[in-house]
């Protein structure tokens, strides 16, 4: 067996004797590296992020900020990351080190303020800063504010204040990091950083790292990892690790055998059809969002409301999908998209409609041993759709009420309506009344008026901490009548 081992600033060390649950975060801390902060252990904060070397979208190599916190270090064996300490170049001796043009500008504009989530937003930060298709509209060297932003949420430098999700400053200086965000230059040929995009990341390898009672364990092949989950079907299946994650930090969760399955290549595929596009179940969200590039509107609406782009940058459609809860957000969107599911275990594949894979509350069709490999969205796709995604903030929070509208309208009449719902019953529905109240009918006002008063009784939805059953109920008919006015809207714009 190879000795599990992981580059960390450039230098590899071994995991051992870490216990196969330990954290990124707790193993860089146990080493000497305190800059990687715990805040909420949840993946909510980003005091914890630090950058991963993955496949990239537009060079070999990206440079992705992920949540520490959440990502067993075993999960890393064989791969390569920075961290806050690592950004710096060593000075001369005797010299104290020269900053990251990222932590300079942090330095200079007051970025940092009590510092315990500054190494956090740098990571982020220079995650957007090595972002290859990062185009900037105006020369940053200028000063941050000698150029109009493109709008709000993106500096004049290109710079997209969504990579920066996720990240949360208790001191409220959120201005002078913005200014920092938008003030950052374009890498050099000299940055190391830059230059290590050009080349492969690390392959995958084959792990098997045990503790105690307790293994973390990767195969190479989507055929072994079948086999093994054959013959251990108790074990826990992880991708992300963003849901594991937390019941590792928060309730102690403790497991005996946890497979890996993120890298295998036979669930990181996305192939277009020309009657469906599959999607890998291992990809990450925003591996698809960059690979669709928009293609699938649906998507391309949900992705930027989905949690932040740390967790995104680890959460996958199958681990949604897998972990069968009635809030996750892209269960209404696969929904309205009227995908399948390619579910495989060491006997062969079958293919499940989404509408009858879930089977009750975290309950499903899915059989022990048996994992999904790929979602399938049929094409061609509706023209007319929305995702509206109800919650007390507007990212980074979890849905009251997620809607997806998937809509088929021409000369006026709706010839197919799809809808998919979450968070008012027990398991993502689709709202098969109110599907059949559209189709057929006009684009009206009084059409969409009395489809919304059968909207509003799909499902059963409860009173809890983020809202009652009376406003989840509203808050249905609401968002068909918000379609109906955003689409009278344009087409009269």
């Amino acid at each position: 067996m190879v000795a599990a081992r992981i580059t960390v600033n450039g230098e590899e060390a071994s995991i051992s004797p870490a216990a196969p649950h330990t954290t990124v975060l707790d193993f860089l801390r146990e080493r000497g590296l305190t800059g990687t902060k715990e805040g909420c252990a949840e993946g909510e904060c980003g005091a914890c992020s630090v950058l991963v070397a993955r496949p990239g979208v537009n060079k070999p190599t990206d440079w992705v900020a992920v949540n520490a916190c959440l990502v067993p270090v075993a999960a890393l064996d064989g791969q390569e990351i920075i961290t806050s300490e690592g950004l710096a170049t060593a000075g001369e001796p005797g010299m104290p080190p020269t900053l990251h043009p990222v932590q300079e500008e942090m330095a200079v504009r007051g970025g940092s303020q009590c510092g315990y989530c500054t190494p956090g937003f740098v990571c982020s930060m220079a995650a957007e800063y090595y972002r290859p298709d990062r185009c900037a509209h105006a020369d940053p060297a200028d000063g941050a504010d000698s150029a109009e932003s493109v709008d709000a949420e993106h500096g004049p430098n290109g710079f997209d204040l969504h990579a920066l999700s996720g990240n949360l400053c208790r001191c409220t200086g959120y201005r002078p990091i913005r200014d920092a965000a938008f003030a950052v230059g374009t890498p050099t040929d000299e940055d190391p950083l830059a230059q290590r995009r050009e080349q492969s990341p690390p392959a995958p390898v084959a792990t098997e790292y045990a503790q105690g009672d307790s293994a973390f364990l990767r195969k190479s092949t989507l055929a072994e990892t079948l086999e093994l989950l054959r013959e251990r079907p108790d074990a826990v299946v992880v991708a992300g690790s963003t849901d594991y994650g937390v019941e590792v930090n928060i309730r102690s969760r403790r497991e005996g055998c946890v497979v890996a399955i993120d890298r295998l290549p036979e669930l990181r595929e996305l192939r277009v059809e020309s009657d469906c596009i599959e999607i890998g179940a291992a990809l990450t969200l925003t591996e698809i969002e960059r690979r669709l590039d928009g293609d699938v509107p649906l998507l391309a609406e949900l992705f930027p409301q989905f949690a932040s782009r740390l967790i995104r940058n680890g959460a996958t459609l199958g681990g949604n999908l897998g972990t069968g809860s009635p809030i996750g957000d892209s269960p209404p969107v696969l929904l309205a998209l009227e995908a399948s599911l390619v579910l495989a275990d060491a006997d062969g594949e079958r293919e499940v409609p989404l509408a009858d894979y879930f089977t009750g509350y975290r309950q499903s069709v899915r059989r022990p041993g048996e994992l999904i490999r790929a979602v399938r969205i049929p094409l061609p796709l509706s023209p007319t759709v929305a995702f509206h995604k109800i919650a007390k903030r507007r990212f980074d929070d979890i849905s009251s009420v997620a809607v997806a509208f998937a809509l088929g309208i021409e000369d006026g009449i709706v010839r197919k309506a799809r809808i998919g719902l979450g968070g008012v019953a027990a398991t993502p529905i689709r709202a098969l009344a109110t599907e059949a109240a559209l189709e057929g009918e006009p684009w009206s006002e009084e059409t969409v008026e009395a489809a919304a008063r059968v909207l509003r009784g799909e499902g059963t939805p409860m009173d809890d901490h983020r809202a009652s059953s009376l406003y989840r109920s509203a808050m249905l008919g609401q968002s068909l009548l918000k379609l109906h006015a955003q689409t009278t809207e344009a087409v009269s714009s």
